[in-house]
């Protein structure tokens, strides 16, 4: 039985009781809110070495970092290096997104080595072995597509990104949009090609009880994508992406009927002002399915500094009620990311989702601030250190330049905290 199956029957499952534990929240609470597909715990039954994560209502905030080859680039051992680093840096779950090598073994590899949650994009190695077998993505079968979400699910993948909102009706409204940057999901892109050629339905939508069935079967999340995501500001909440995500919101709860958990993707490139709107109209459409957002991007002119503008936006997004940040890395727009990369757009994403959980009453995150204020306080530089999100940086920089007495070299002996001790007598403090 799934995680919300086994909710709906009153039964609090070792994945609830862990999630429960590790978020200092009631097992009620979680048995409430996964019974009614406001949490999910991606839990595939073949992921055996799984750490079970939350992710939705009255949780503290998720990040995902993406890892994955691609066709010019990537072995199973860059992966597992990536992999191990967004462990490190603190990331709650990877997607494995490679379109090049062996597919198949890089992800099996990755989930066999991982405790956190994977997920992945099926479609991309069903349109890949199309090439390979057809000579093109349009000519893949819908069952082709269905026999590569079965393997993954069998492979153990926790949750699956399913562009099931790309339908016909969709892509009419596209067509009249005149978008700047029409579609920049390359998932959304694999099957708008195929479903224009074949002059079909998008298999994923039309034949949702087959999807449904295979992740019912192995506890698949499904995250409902959004293909139709805005790839520039100028594009930012039109009637393409509502069009999606009304239909996103039918087929959850198609989903939450059939027993199986589901969340819901949302974009992508989003001016400052139109965040919070677009997490209120999710959450209502959706029905406050768990809303995992990529950034969102607040411009679209940094690039080699995506990692910053998603993390402004993620931090918006998340104080709104959006549950899970993907990262976006220095990368994003330019290249396939490195190691450094990786880690990178997981301390921005951290931050983001750190900043949002004090927002949320998180009462973890508000300690944590605390604690670091207080070891500023003291000057009380290894703890600063333990408590930093990138303690062998922190270091590196403090000692960068030697000082001479117990102050950084900022302010040296003018630094405000020992001389607010010393002229007013206020002496070192505790937690």
């Amino acid at each position: 039985m799934t995680q919300i199956e086994l909710a709906k029957q009153g039964v609090l499952s070792p994945q609830m009781k862990y999630v429960a534990q590790q978020e200092d929240v009631s097992e009620e609470t979680i048995l409430k809110y996964v019974t009614e597909g406001k949490i999910v715990i991606p839990a595939n039954i073949n992921h055996a070495s799984l750490l079970p994560r939350g992710i939705g209502k009255e949780l503290s905030v998720k990040i995902n970092a993406n890892i994955g080859t691609s066709s010019d680039y990537g072995t199973i051992e860059t992966e597992l290096e990536k992999l191990n680093i967004a462990a490190k840096f603190g990331a709650d779950a990877v997607m494995d997104l490679s379109t090049g090598g062996d597919i198949s073994a890089i992800r099996q590899n990755i989930i066999t080595a991982s405790t956190l949650p994977i997920g992945t994009v099926p479609i991309y190695q069903a349109g890949i072995e199309a090439i390979e077998r057809h000579g093109a993505i349009v000519n893949m079968t819908a069952n082709e597509v269905f026999t590569v979400i079965e393997q993954q699910a069998k492979d153990g993948v926790d949750f699956m990104t399913v562009h099931c909102g790309v339908t016909q009706a969709a892509i009419a409204r596209l067509k009249h949009q005149q978008r700047v940057t029409d579609i920049v999901s390359r998932g959304g892109a694999f099957l708008l090609g195929w479903m224009l050629h074949n002059d079909r339905e998008n298999p994923l939508y039309e034949s949702f009880d087959q999807l449904l069935a295979i992740a019912r079967k192995y506890d698949v999340t499904l995250s409902l994508g959004d293909g139709m995501r805005p790839g520039s500001l100028a594009d930012a909440t039109d009637r393409v992406q509502v069009e999606e995500l009304i239909t996103l919101g039918e087929l959850v709860e198609q989903a939450r009927e059939a027993g199986v958990q589901v969340m819901v993707e949302g974009p992508g490139h989003l001016p400052l002002d139109q965040i919070a709107t677009n997490v209120q109209l999710e959450k209502s459409l959706c029905r406050e399915a768990p809303f995992y957002v990529l950034g969102p991007l607040v411009t679209d002119i940094a690039a080699g500094y995506d990692h910053i503008t998603a993390a402004i936006g993620g931090a918006i997004a998340a104080a709104s009620g959006a549950d899970f940040l993907c990262y976006v890395t220095p990368a994003e727009h330019l290249s396939l990311p490195d190691i450094e990369d990786v880690k990178i757009g997981v301390i921005a994403s951290r931050i983001a989702a750190h900043a949002a959980d004090i927002v949320r009453g998180t009462k973890r995150a508000s300690e944590w601030d605390r604690k670091m204020s207080v070891a500023r306080k003291n000057l009380d530089w290894e703890m600063q250190t333990q408590l930093s999100l990138d303690p062998e940086r922190v270091r590196m920089v403090h000692t960068k330049y030697a000082t001479t007495g117990p102050a950084c070299s900022m302010c040296g002996n003018y630094c405000a905290m020992a001389l607010v001790e010393k002229y007013l007598g206020i002496s070192t403090i505790k937690c």
